[in-house]
């Protein structure tokens, strides 16, 4: 490992900060209430979506104040922002009224032919098809697809602390899994999948199936193990609204397949999504308020963990490239859960002459990895922020989430090893 140049330095110390910030975002909650003339600026350091920016910020003052304007202004310029302004639009297009009441439609009438009672039936596709669903949609488009479902749902009523952090454990291992059917949908996949030649067949052989497998298993052990507890998900909602118009429905998907199909090119994607805006302007009694500021907290989370993460190859690659096939995936695993996976991912793509064991066994790794945290995967924190007004003072507590999703890991673990 060669030394770490000072800005290197900072990099990894800041990142270490903001870790640790993000374990720490109920005590900002408490000073907010202890010193009031500041709540302001207390309860904006204690949103966990603020954490990354925040961070990322000091880093760049630090690269002004040391190497100058011209090296600071290079730096950002380096990094790539397609996923958080990919994350963005999708997240406000999968949020609007029509999208979520023909996702909540198919839902319900999977459940119905289902011969379990209807509450443990929704609950079930709730946390296994749409997680599959993000192989085709995307990740983050299930992941708020799902969360917004439940949050409707199953967190209509209240529910025991137990149940909401065991569905967030599952929710956030599966949609991780859920996405590697295909090579576009899942981020960490979406970063090797071109350099290393995998196509949809590849995927479906190595790691599909027992993604697949791995999904149902935790949301039918779920699903299990809550069925008390479920039985007023499935309750109509009193005064439903109107019914929305086909044709605006259809528009709607449109938009949504075409932000898909264009997801790695934003000059298009953020074209479409202005005309999206421009459509949901001309038709306001069909929406219900988009969920901009939502998916902006989330962009900002994953820009400064682009920022941040982009100084930590130093340490992260000589780490990743000491292990052997069988210890990779379960490095991979650890290191996911305290860096976004699909950085992981990037970082052996870069590497030449790795053997197809080695690469299976990292990608496998890190989308194992990827429920763990809130940084650990990028449809995370659009998850969190949709879910967690539903929890004690407003907050996930991340030691909560990390013991919650460690069953649904191992699960995974044995999937991805086992079979």
């Amino acid at each position: 490992m060669s030394s770490p140049t000072l800005i290197q330095t900072l990099g990894a110390i800041l990142f270490a900060v903001a870790v640790l910030h993000t374990f720490s975002t109920r005590f900002f909650e408490r000073l907010a209430h202890a010193q009031p003339r500041h709540a302001g600026i207390w309860h904006l350091l204690g949103e966990v979506e603020i954490v990354f920016g925040f961070w990322a910020l000091v880093l760049m003052l630090f690269m002004f104040g040391i190497q100058g304007q011209q090296a600071a202004i290079a730096y950002l310029d380096s990094r790539q922002f397609t996923e958080p302004l990919f994350v963005f639009a999708i997240m406000v297009i999968a949020g609007t009224r029509p999208v979520l009441e023909f996702t909540g439609a198919s839902v319900r009438f999977m459940a119905r032919c289902s011969p379990l009672p209807p509450g443990m039936s929704l609950y079930f596709l709730c946390l296994a098809f749409l997680p599959l669903l993000g192989s085709f949609i995307t990740e983050p488009a299930a992941m708020t697809l799902a969360a917004m479902m439940l949050r409707d749902t199953l967190l209509a009523r209240e529910v025991s602390t137990r149940l909401k952090y065991a569905t967030l454990g599952v929710l956030f291992v599966n949609i991780s899994i859920g996405g590697t059917l295909t090579p576009f949908a899942a981020p960490p996949v979406l970063m090797v999948a071109s350099a290393w030649n995998w196509d949809f067949a590849f995927m479906l052989t190595h790691f599909g199936w027992k993604a697949a497998i791995a999904v149902v298993v935790n949301a039918g052990l779920a699903m299990w193990l809550f069925r008390k507890e479920l039985d007023h998900m499935d309750t109509p909602l009193v005064n439903a609204p109107a019914p929305i118009p086909l044709g605006i429905v259809c528009v709607h998907l449109l938009f949504l397949v075409l932000v898909v199909v264009f997801g790695h090119h934003p000059v298009v994607f953020l074209g479409l999504f202005l005309f999206f805006l421009g459509f949901t302007t001309a038709y306001p009694r069909h929406q219900n308020p988009l969920i901009l500021r939502e998916a902006l907290l989330v962009a900002f989370f994953l820009a400064g963990l682009v920022v941040l993460g982009g100084q930590q190859q130093w340490w992260l690659e000589p780490v990743l490239m000491s292990l052997d096939t069988d210890a990779v995936f379960f490095g991979a695993v650890a290191l996911t859960a305290i860096t976004d996976n699909a950085a992981l991912t990037y970082l052996g793509s870069l590497v030449e002459g790795l053997s197809s064991e080695f690469q299976i066994a990292l990608v496998a790794g890190a989308v194992t990895g990827g429920g763990l945290t809130l940084i650990a995967n990028a449809p995370n924190p659009a998850g969190a922020t949709i879910l967690k007004e539903k929890f004690s003072d407003n907050t996930i507590h991340p030691l909560g989430l990390l013991v919650a999703a460690l069953p649904p890991t191992l699960v995974a673990v044995l999937a991805f090893r086992g079979l």
